[in-house]
Order: structure tokens, then C-alpha cells, then sequence
């Protein structure tokens, strides 16, 4: 990190590779999960997406936040079906259109363009608190991040503890009835299994994390 205490693309684009690393490494895991509650192809989806997304990235080589965030939402919204692609790929498009024509990116920019990206997640998803969705991993970890930042704390401190909050969220689902997507067809039977959208989504802060204290 700079000591100006901005976030500048490369972290950036180290986050995407780092989180298209994890959802990689982590798939079968992801799959384990959703063949309990879903269809079984969380895992396999995410990894697809993510690694397609990258490559484009490398190609294409984004000059600022908002092409890179949107490279990335709209290979997502084309190469991943089920829920995964239209959610992800509406939250990374929402990031990029809230930075803006930016290189070096504030921390309570990159606070607020996550908050639109889950602002996106509803509006497209309709979830809610307690749903069993990966909002429960996103919003406890977008809270932690915008606490830490006006307490003054730097933006790896800030990131670190939306990590932590993502994966409390992550675990909290576990006894939760899901409300939304094919999980709730299962009633009180989803009850006692992790959300694997709250899996994802906790990768995503954890490497985000990871990206900004280098």
C-alpha cells in the first residue's frame, strides 16, 4: 500500500486475481455446499466466471476502475448462469460505475462503490437480511469496513475487519431457513447448512484483504 493511503489499480486488479484464485481452489468446497441447498454448481460457476473474467482483464488490460470493474461484471453477466452471474456481475458493474474514471481509489470510494454493488444484489435478487444469501456475508462486512474507516483506521485494518464480519456472516447462515433462490424450497430442511453464496462472498473480502496489505 502507498503510504498516501489510496488504493491504485494494480491492488485492485491483484484482488480479482487473487479472488479468481480462491473460488479456484476453494470449488469443490463451494460445490459441497450448494449440492446440500442448491443445484450443485455454485463452485463450478464461480471459478468458470472468475478465471474467464481474468483473462479478460489480462487482455484487455483496464486503464481505469470503472473499465476494469465493468470487464469484469459483464464477462460474469455473459459466462455464468444460475444466480451467480446476473448477482456478481450487477455488484462489480455497480463498483465501477460508482469509482468512476479513477486510477488511485480513496478508501471510503471503494467503501461507498461496495455498497452500491450490494445495493445491485438486492435490487436484482431482492434479498434481505436473514435470507440465507450471500447479503448475509456483504452487508455485516460493508459495516465493519465503514466503522473501521471512520474510526480512522487504515484501509488494511478496514478491510481486514470486513473480512472477519463476512465470515461471521458466512457462519450465522448455517442456522438459518433460506428465504430466496433454490434453497428455499427446502423449508426448515436448509436449516444446519452453510449458505455457499456467503462462502463466495466471504472469499471475495478475504482477498480483498489480502490484496491491500500486500
Amino acid at each position: 500500500m502507498p503510504t498516501s493511503n489510496t488504493i491504485p489499480l494494480a491492488v485492485l486488479v491483484d484482488w480479482l486475481h487473487r479472488f479468481r484464485d480462491a473460488v479456484v481452489t476453494q470449488r469443490d468446497w463451494l460445490t459441497e455446499l450448494d449440492s446440500a441447498i442448491g443445484d450443485a454448481d455454485h463452485g463450478a460457476n464461480m471459478a468458470r466466471g472468475m478465471t474467464a473474467a481474468v483473462e479478460k482483464v489480462e487482455q484487455t488490460a483496464p486503464q481505469t476502475a470503472d473499465e476494469l470493474f465493468k470487464t469484469v461484471g459483464m464477462t460474469l453477466v455473459s459466462t455464468v448462469g444460475g444466480a451467480s452471474g446476473p448477482l456478481y456481475g450487477t455488484f462489480f458493474l455497480r463498483i465501477g460505475a460508482t469509482l468512476g474514471v479513477v486510477t488511485d481509489v480513496e478508501p471510503s470510494a471503494l467503501a461507498a462503490g461496495l455498497r452500491a454493488g450490494l445495493e445491485g444484489i438486492v435490487a436484482r435478487g431482492k434479498a434481505e437480511a436473514g435470507d440465507k444469501t450471500l447479503f448475509d456475508a456483504i452487508a455485516p462486512a460493508l459495516d465493519a469496513l465503514g466503522a473501521a474507516l471512520a474510526d480512522g483506521k487504515s484501509p488494511a485494518e478496514a478491510t481486514a475487519a470486513a473480512a472477519a464480519a463476512a465470515a461471521a456472516g458466512r457462519d450465522a447462515t448455517i442456522d438459518l431457513v433460506a428465504r430466496k433462490g433454490r434453497a428455499s424450497y427446502l423449508g426448515e430442511r436448509s436449516a444446519g447448512h452453510m449458505d455457499p453464496g456467503s462462502a463466495s462472498a466471504t472469499l471475495l473480502f478475504e482477498t480483498l484483504a489480502a490484496a491491500v496489505a500486500g
